[in-house]
């Protein structure tokens, strides 16, 4: 039988969506004060994989992805989300999000993402957050699953995210 050990350490990344760039610097303020120095932001490309966000938050969406320099533990990840939601929130008007966050992190082997939604392919973590492995890697790259999302796989997040995996490695290594 295996010994129980604690959360492994990650490196946490937030996925962000908007069209406000007043909105998204501001969200950002408040994600750095809580969770430290961005240490890794992706280019920005327009968020044309779907019109999911449309009715709700309009066109000409821009999507980018953030790392953070300290390392969080896994289990933190349902409380980051809760958290995210709530700078969500402040930026909506009328019930609207102007700005969409969705926190992940990155461990060697693999992305998970956190939804407040349930799905067959998801796991309950708690406070009403689940978890989702999106991308595993496998061979030096992040391989797709049959529902990783389309903007996950694009050249911009995969850029992003092995940067951010390297990044990770060499914080462990280092044992920072």
């Amino acid at each position: 039988m295996g010994a129980i050990g604690g959360a492994n350490r990650v490196k946490l990344f937030c996925g962000i969506i908007s069209a406000d760039d007043g909105i998204t610097e501001k969200a950002l303020s408040e994600i750095e004060k809580r969770f430290g120095k961005i240490d890794l932001r992706s280019e920005t490309v327009p968020f044309d994989f779907t019109q999911y966000y449309n009715a709700e938050m309009g066109s000409e969406l821009k999507r980018f992805w953030v790392s953070f320099d300290t390392l969080v533990f896994a289990d933190e990840l349902a409380e980051i989300k809760v958290f995210t939601n709530t700078i969500e929130d402040s930026f909506a008007v009328e019930g609207k999000r102007r700005i969409n966050i969705d926190p992940g992190y990155l461990n060697p082997a693999n992305v998970i993402l956190a939804s407040t939604k349930d799905f067959s392919h998801r796991i309950y973590l708690s406070k009403g957050i689940y978890g989702e492995v999106t991308l595993i890697y496998k061979k030096e790259d992040f391989t797709k699953l049959p529902w990783s999302y389309p903007d996950y796989t694009s050249p911009a997040a995969k850029e992003f995210l092995l940067k951010a995996r390297a990044n990770l490695m060499r914080q462990l290594k280092a044992g920072l």
